[in-house]
């Protein structure tokens, strides 16, 4: 999922969902419908080009073998965890940036991307599995897979059964809603900000037009939030269930002013609009770039309690990856204590490595959106990946939510 917005010096972007097909050529045949948008071959760097040490830089160009190719959200890594791998192993890394699930997902599934290691999001990792598109992780490569705490390794095995192919990057990252403190509570003192009504309760959303309000571009986590609210199973794949989650998007879309994955948190943080459909991460970001600005502005941060849905986003190596080794080596970086802890602080979403924990921000581990509480967690349900049937049906309903006015 998911993923996630941006941050004030970062390049926009971050994640999302769920499908599922049987065989390669539907899911190639879905993904080219549903994507929506291109992207660009590997850059030199992306937007954190600061980063990169001119030496290792050289060295990529004398020795292709000292590479390694990264697709990924955009502001979803800390530059210094770059810097450090690069100077540690002499390996220069490349990395670009994907604004869609679907977009990470065709070029998958057309083949030969030249990535190494890709981010997706656990339920689309399910159906991707099916389709023959990552290798198996050799363990024997990964030192530090005993870091990784027992309970993501469960969770994720619901997507990646005996934990073959997918090592996770972030998890508990939650569907929720940000809001303007003061703006919300000027419209509506009483505002139910602990409850989908915000959105998705005609009456109440109507009081918020005029600040701005902004939902999520990702069909699967905006129609199964929209279930959720109506006491529907989030991963339900009835027709009929569809349909009444639609009539709700399209009497709450004249009051929506965007609809959009990449920007929401600077727009919320900044007062461009007050109340936001998003991801935990990008919401927790949005709450202290507030707080830094220090113009009076305060982002709240609710997790519904209709419940919601949860996703995982997975560090994977492609069939064809050019340079396995090199991805494993990464990937155990990553595992390493101090470096989660950066990786975490910096995107502010969970990490799944145990010891790290004592070395995250307070603040942030303390905060019940990245982290929720064992009662708000027993009402998180995990994104599924969705049947072909069922996804082409999800799309017709997501256009008309788009095109509607």
């Amino acid at each position: 999922m998911r993923r996630f917005g941006s941050s004030p010096g970062q390049t926009p972007g971050f994640p999302s969902a769920a499908i599922r097909c049987l065989g390669l050529g539907a899911c190639l045949a879905l993904a080219l419908s549903s994507c929506s948008g291109g992207s660009k071959p590997p850059p030199e760097r992306g937007a954190d080009s600061s980063a990169a040490p001119n030496a290792a830089a050289s060295l990529s160009a004398s020795d292709p073998d000292k590479v390694l190719n990264i697709y990924l959200w955009s502001a979803y890594v800390e530059p210094s965890v770059i810097a450090g791998f690069e100077k540690e192993y002499g390996i220069h890394i490349a990395y670009d940036f994907f604004d869609s699930e679907e977009v990470l997902e065709t070029k998958l599934l057309t083949g030969r991307t030249n990535y190494d290691v890709v981010v997706p999001a656990g339920s689309f990792l399910e159906r991707q599995i099916k389709a023959g598109v990552y290798q198996k992780l050799d363990r024997s490569l990964l030192s530090n897979w005993k870091n990784l705490d027992p309970e993501v390794l469960r969770d994720l095995a619901l997507y990646d059964p005996g934990n073959q192919y997918a090592v996770d990057y972030t998890w508990l990252i939650t569907t929720d809603i940000g809001y303007d403190v003061s703006k919300i509570k000027a419209r509506m003192a009483d505002a139910p900000v602990d409850s989908w009504r915000m959105l998705y309760d005609p009456a109440v959303v109507a009081r918020f037009q005029d600040c701005g309000v902004s939902m999520l571009d990702s069909p699967v986590d905006v129609i199964s939030t929209v279930l959720a609210f109506l006491g529907k199973d989030p991963n339900s794949e009835s027709a009929e269930d569809l349909k009444a989650a639609e009539q709700v998007l399209l009497a709450i879309r004249p009051f929506v002013r965007l609809i959009d994955s990449s920007r929401y948190d600077g727009a919320l943080a900044s007062g461009e609009i007050c109340l936001a459909m998003g991801w935990s991460g990008a919401l927790a970001r949005a709450e202290e770039t507030a707080k830094a600005a220090g113009n009076g502005a305060q982002v709240g941060l609710s997790i519904p309690r209709e419940g919601t849905v949860t996703a995982f986003d997975v560090l994977a190596i492609p069939a064809d990856a050019p340079h396995p080794r090199n991805a494993h080596l990464f990937i155990d970086y990553l595992l390493r204590p101090e470096v989660a802890a950066r990786d975490a602080n910096a995107t502010e979403y969970a990490t799944p490595v145990t010891a790290a924990a004592a070395l995250v921000n307070p603040e942030l581990r303390n905060n019940p959106g990245v982290y929720p509480s064992a009662e708000v967690r027993a009402k998180l349900v995990p994104l599924r990946a969705r049947s072909l049937e069922f996804t082409r049906l999800l799309n017709r309903t997501w256009t008309r939510f788009k095109t509607a006015r």
